[in-house]
């Protein structure tokens, strides 16, 4: 029996501690209630920073070998040229979504939400951005959408976690959800509409962790078909196409499907009063996010104290189990494997006193060096640590030196949490730097509209090739 945890609220007319029924339809209401006029303005500022740390993502990813092969798949599928594609040119908007998407989730420096275990830019972002430029429609609209989206995907990723990510990748599955929500925003869809587009999007969700075993290219995939899905979901609901009306609470529904446990009130409390994406994280290292406790760790220990790697002993990381989960790996034998490698990013962090994109190479990969080190690295859940999660994504590390000395450092929020933040500045120099390919006055003039974007009204103009420099 799967274990309903509800809220003991009144909601609407229902009885106190009653099971939670109609998602579907509160979440329809506050998509249809959300305005722009009523965001307050340190959302809006937020927002427009999330769009910022989404472009510089998917620019860096856009001439990857994994999004080269979904571009070539979207020229042979071809389709009306109605969005702008990132790595130039125009398509369908749901090839658009598709590819925009898969482009953002490759260089690991993509943002994420600690309660839902979401990276909400890569499938919200793309998906509203493909619709606001094929309808024309203002930078307001798209910020007020991806506001909606991301609360959305937020919510229902923080009623199945943790249980639901041990085989599902939340960005898939959830983030469905979310581009949906933002995408029927954009359309402007009756209440009725939404929960059909959330029930057309909960049906197509899906995305299996079973890719890290090989570190394959179906990681991109998620992201660009959440996105897409989210895109067709709501365009087939514009049309009165109808979607299961109780897709989440449903006996035979996503959380149901999905989940060993679940808790509805997620959903519900605190709906249109909250803005769940101001709790959202930014990296500063190009990696898994479950590996930044102890690479910030590692890092500011090697900046701080002249260590040999040949003086060190042991390195004990204590963490907690979803990210022995998904990032134990001794003997990474790929870049991209690397990146999941808790073992390796904490050794490549002390060796480089960072992790940005330029670190993870083939060089660093097979450094002898890095590798010695990365063998004395022992990952273990620490019960506390362990304890605290998902709130807390937290570590406690003990370096035993060969002289017997014992350094020990522990974090509860790597840098970038909301909690450990980082700055408008940093997000404009990481911007900047990920985008450094292209010229100077591109970065410049596309990074001006995305911080001015409710001022913008030709959704073209935040895409670099569709920038002319006089």
């Amino acid at each position: 029996m799967k274990l309903a945890i509800v809220s003991n609220i009144m909601i609407g007319n229902m009885e106190r501690g009653n099971v939670l029924m109609d998602l579907s339809n509160r979440l329809a209401e506050y998509v249809t209630s959300i305005k722009y006029e009523e965001l307050p303005h340190v959302v809006v500022e937020f927002t427009k920073l999330c769009i910022l740390d989404y472009f510089s993502s998917a620019i860096t990813g856009a001439k990857t070998p994994p999004i080269s092969k979904i571009e070539e798949l979207v020229d042979e599928l071809g389709g009306n040229e109605q969005a702008s594609l990132i790595n130039g040119g125009m398509s369908s908007v749901t090839n658009a979504a598709f590819l925009n998407g898969a482009s953002s989730h490759i260089a690991e420096q993509d943002d994420i939400h600690k309660g839902s275990i979401i990276h909400a830019a890569t499938v919200v972002i793309p998906a509203a951005l493909a619709v606001a430029e094929w309808k024309n429609l203002r930078g307001k609209d798209l910020i007020t959408a991806i506001v909606a989206g991301y609360e959305v995907c937020f919510r229902i990723g923080e009623a199945v976690t943790p249980s639901h990510y041990y085989y599902w990748h939340n960005t898939a599955t959830c983030g469905t959800f979310g581009s949906a929500a933002a995408v029927a925003k954009l359309l402007d869809l009756s209440k009725e509409q939404i929960i059909y587009a959330l029930g057309s999007a909960g049906t197509q969700a899906a995305g299996l962790w079973e890719f890290i075993e090989d570190g394959a290219m179906s990681k991109q995939l998620h992201p660009g078909k959440a996105a897409m899905n989210g895109v067709i979901a709501s365009l087939l609901a514009e049309k009165n196409f109808t979607g299961a009306s109780k897709i989440l609470e449903g006996n035979r529904g996503f959380f149901e499907a999905m989940s060993d446990e679940y808790d509805v009130s997620k959903i519900t409390d605190g709906l249109g009063y909250e803005y769940k994406i101001m709790e959202n994280s930014f990296k500063v290292h190009a990696s898994c996010r479950h590996t930044h406790h102890a690479m910030d760790l590692l890092s500011d220990l090697s900046k701080s104290r002249d260590i040999k790697i040949e003086d060190i002993k042991k390195i004990d990381v204590g963490t907690y189990q979803v990210a022995i989960n998904i990032t134990d790996n001794d003997e990474p034998e790929t870049v991209y494997q690397g990146k999941f490698s808790l073992q390796y990013c904490t050794a490549l962090a002390f060796a480089h006193q960072n992790g940005d994109l330029s670190t993870f190479n083939e060089e660093n990969l097979w450094d002898e060096n890095i590798r010695k080190l990365m063998r004395k690295v022992n990952v273990f859940v620490s019960p506390k640590v362990n304890k605290e999660y998902p709130g807390k994504w937290g570590a406690e590390v003990t370096v035993h030196m060969k002289n017997g000395e014992k350094i020990n450092i522990a974090t509860e929020y790597p840098k970038g949490d909301p909690e450990n933040s980082v700055s408008k500045d940093d997000l404009y120099r990481k911007f900047m730097e990920l985008t450094k390919d292209l010229q100077l006055e591109k970065r410049e003039r596309v990074s001006e509209s995305i911080l001015s974007l409710e001022n913008i009204n030709d959704m073209k103009m935040l895409f670099p090739h569709n920038v002319t420099i006089q």
